[in-house]
């Protein structure tokens, strides 16, 4: 049987739990001293995996709330999120259209910048 990948990530969850609980109970000075990194390493790969969501998110948000404005034609903007700094590319029929993207995106929360250098005008 072909298990979902939220199931392993749902495993090795429950695992890592398991091991920071078993840690307090089978603490020893050697094992004391390395939880402190081993506690940072995790919590430095959980915020990577929000900001992943959280960028996918975004950019997620952003298209769907292109796609939806009868002024904006979204299938013709790519948008694109890394750190919560959307990068819009592609071409729009007028300035107007472009500024109206920008904002846009502004709009949405979660957005620290809008870059729309690539976003061009059709002449």
């Amino acid at each position: 049987m072909k298990k979902h990948p939220w199931t392993y990530i749902a495993i090795t969850a429950t695992a890592a739990l398991g091991l920071s609980m078993a840690n307090g109970v089978l603490a020893d000075e050697a094992r004391q001293d390395k939880t402190p990194s081993v506690l940072m390493a995790a919590g430095e790969t959980m915020d990577k995996a929000e900001d992943a969501v959280s960028d996918t998110w975004i950019t997620s948000k952003v298209k769907s709330t292109f796609l939806a404005d009868s002024d904006l034609d979204g299938m013709d903007i790519k948008v694109e999120t890394n750190q919560g700094v959307v990068s819009l590319s592609g071409t729009v029929s007028t300035e107007a259209e472009k500024e109206l993207a920008i904002q846009k995106a502004r709009s949405i929360k979660g957005v620290k910048d809008v870059s729309a250098d690539a976003l061009m005008v059709a002449e």
